[in-house]
């Protein structure tokens, strides 16, 4: 690499001397689209459906598992987070 280089370039140069992401990494970032999409469904839902609240204040997994929808710790604790934020 040159001394002119840009702050771009140079940073692209270190970037390359990294090790890949491992990939469990890889495997979980490909799923964060999916996963927020279905946060902000189940979000925007209890908002407009009082009695759909309701129960996932009661019982957030066993509401979540009526759904069909696997209660992992991941959904879990971000529903209580964005839940109780409201």
């Amino acid at each position: 690499m040159t001394d002119d280089a840009t702050p771009e370039e140079r940073l692209a140069a270190l970037l390359a001397l990294l090790p890949p992401a491992p990939q469990a990494w890889v495997g979980a970032a490909a799923q964060l689209p999916a996963a927020r999409a279905q946060i902000d469904t189940i979000v925007e839902r209890a908002e407009h459906d009082v009695a759909y609240r309701a129960r996932l204040v009661a019982d957030l997994e066993q509401a979540l598992a009526a759904e069909g929808i696997e209660p992992t710790p991941g959904l879990v604790r971000e529903l209580t987070r964005r839940l109780s934020a409201e």
